[in-house]
């Protein structure tokens, strides 16, 4: 498993797993359940996006950042 993605939130999380799983990537998210835990502390960082084959890190990074642009 590798991050690539640290979302701020569950929703954004869930978003870039979907495309990554469109494109052929098995991917999770995790730490999606902490943020219910720390109330209104914000929770930056937590909730995060892995790929489960190092060796689409690379695509997957690229796909991200098309994204995010």
């Amino acid at each position: 498993m590798t991050i690539v993605y640290n979302a701020a939130s569950s929703i954004d999380a869930y978003i870039v797993k979907n495309m990554l799983e469109n494109e052929g990537i098995p991917s999770r998210v995790d730490g999606e359940h902490l943020q219910g835990g720390l109330g209104i502390l914000p929770v930056l960082g937590m909730v995060t996006v892995s790929v489960e084959d190092e060796e689409d890190t690379d695509r997957a990074l690229k796909i991200i950042k098309d994204w995010e642009s």
